[in-house]
């Protein structure tokens, strides 16, 4: 299981965290927190890919920041 700390761009809100928290629920992942700003989730790497996390909070209207 790989755990991931995503920092995501563009988000300002609690409609936000909703938005890219019910993109998140579509993949096969355990969701730790979803707050502005950031996502932590917990996943196996052959179920998912980081690609595969970053499309759906792409999906969601927000961007992932690579710093």
């Amino acid at each position: 299981m790989i755990k991931e700390k995503i920092k995501i761009e563009g988000m300002s809100c609690g409609h936000c965290v909703m938005a890219v928290r019910k993109e998140l629920m579509r993949l096969p992942l355990m969701i730790k927190d979803v707050s502005i700003g950031s996502a932590e989730v917990e996943y196996d790497e052959t179920k998912v890919t980081s690609e595969e996390i970053k499309k759906a909070i792409n999906n969601a209207g927000y961007s992932v920041s690579e710093n």
